[in-house]
């Protein structure tokens, strides 16, 4: 058996199983394949400002699609890994990350730039589509 083969009975799946899960196997064959660099809107109108000091450049960021938001059909919103939103993405770059998410793809962000001018908290990101 070469190397690059991997062998998969029943015991060895139960062990990865209880050691992590089936994620933590196949996280070697993921990639990140970058879609567009973009940046949080609407964080003026984020009430609880200490969210911003919870962040900084390298951070994992989760986008939620909001398909009932009222103000765009496409909105989806840009929360910390703790579950506190920050924003949104803006309108012009939805409709087709709506749609992959829509679709059951996993996209991520990541914080590229964070600087503050005012009352204004500019967070740059990019934006990856997770495949494997």
């Amino acid at each position: 058996m070469s190397d690059n083969q991997i062998v998969l009975s029943k015991e060895n799946v139960v062990a990865l199983s209880a050691n992590g899960g089936i994620t933590e196997m196949i996280k070697p064959l993921m990639q990140e394949i970058f879609l567009i660099s973009t940046f949080v809107a609407g964080t003026t109108y984020i009430k609880d400002k200490s969210v911003f000091d919870e962040i900084k450049v390298g951070d994992k960021l989760n986008l939620v699609r909001e398909p009932e938001n009222k103000y765009d059909e496409f909105a989806i919103a840009v929360f910390t890994q703790s579950g506190k939103k920050l924003g949104f993405l803006p309108e012009k770059d939805n409709p087709i990350l709506a749609r992959l998410l829509d679709a059951g793809k996993r996209l991520t962000a990541t914080v590229e730039e964070l600087s503050v001018k005012g009352n204004y908290v500019n967070i740059r990101i990019k934006i990856s589509l997770v495949d494997f």
